[in-house]
């Protein structure tokens, strides 16, 4: 089995503020060429240590929800030990422990097993790194 395992790395570019990117369109085309009709797993993996994985619904607000129950849980204020950065940095660090930087998802037949309104999102509060990394692996 030579293709039974695949990976690409996606550069998303995230902006100065707090996000939630849907990645579910790009994970579907990765797994057009990547699985080619077979059943396995797709893992998504974002190698930062200030942004985590999110499976949620997207377009009804619960992507915003989820921004104002990470402010409340995280302040962006000085209470933080880790101390670099924009003001409040700190609890951008601490977000991978409630939003794991990965998600393993399963494939049937080439193609992603989600439900009727669940997204693959990448979830960034750190308003000073734009520009992040998503790992794409397929293993079928």
């Amino acid at each position: 089995m030579p293709d039974a395992f695949t990976t690409r790395v996606l550069n998303v570019t995230t902006g100065s503020s707090e996000t939630i990117v849907d990645l579910t369109r790009d994970c579907e085309a990765f797994l057009r060429e990547a699985a080619a009709g077979r059943d396995g797993l797709l893992n998504v993996f974002v190698p930062h240590a200030t942004a985590g994985v999110a499976i949620i619904e997207t377009g009804a607000g619960s992507d915003d929800d989820l921004l104002t129950a990470l402010h409340a849980l995280l302040p962006a204020d000085d209470r933080w030990q880790h101390h670099h950065g924009s003001p409040g940095h700190g609890r951008d660090h601490v977000l991978p422990a409630l939003v794991p930087p990965h998600a393993t998802l399963p494939v049937l037949g080439g193609r992603l097993e989600l439900g009727t309104w669940q997204s693959v999102c990448l979830v960034d509060t750190n308003v000073s790194n734009t520009d992040r990394h998503v790992r794409l692996s397929f293993l079928g």
